[in-house]
């Protein structure tokens, strides 16, 4: 191993013993993951929510559940129930979406302002 590399590894491992300082860049980033984050939370639960139910619909009207749960026919409720799931997602971007940007529009001074900060040093 040449110099320059264990030169290189031991500022690798100092690096991670070493208090860092935290800076407005950090902080930026931190205001943004505060922006996303509950947008991303719904996205993802309310997006596996709406998967399961229609799986739900779909194993109703492909297998024998139903007439194992006492459906005479489960043929009309599984669809029922498929496409309120298929809704459930269609609607999930959009949601979504509506969350982020209203989030946006709240934060947007702020961000704005530090980033400011952060690009003329």
């Amino acid at each position: 191993m040449s110099n320059n590399d264990q030169e290189f590894l031991v500022q690798k491992i100092r690096t991670q013993y070493t208090e860092k300082q935290h800076t407005e860049l950090d902080a930026l980033k931190e205001l943004d993951a505060k922006v996303k984050r509950p947008a991303n939370v719904f996205a993802y639960t309310y997006g596996s929510v709406s998967a399961i139910v229609m799986g739900a619909g779909m194993s109703l009207v492909m297998t024998d559940i139903g007439a194992t749960i006492g459906l005479a026919s489960a043929m009309v409720p599984g669809i029922a129930i498929g496409v309120v799931g298929m809704g459930m997602a269609l609607t999930t971007y959009p949601i979504y979406k509506k969350i982020l940007n209203s989030r946006k529009k709240k934060y947007a001074p702020e961000i704005l302002k530090l980033s400011e900060k952060v690009m003329k040093g």
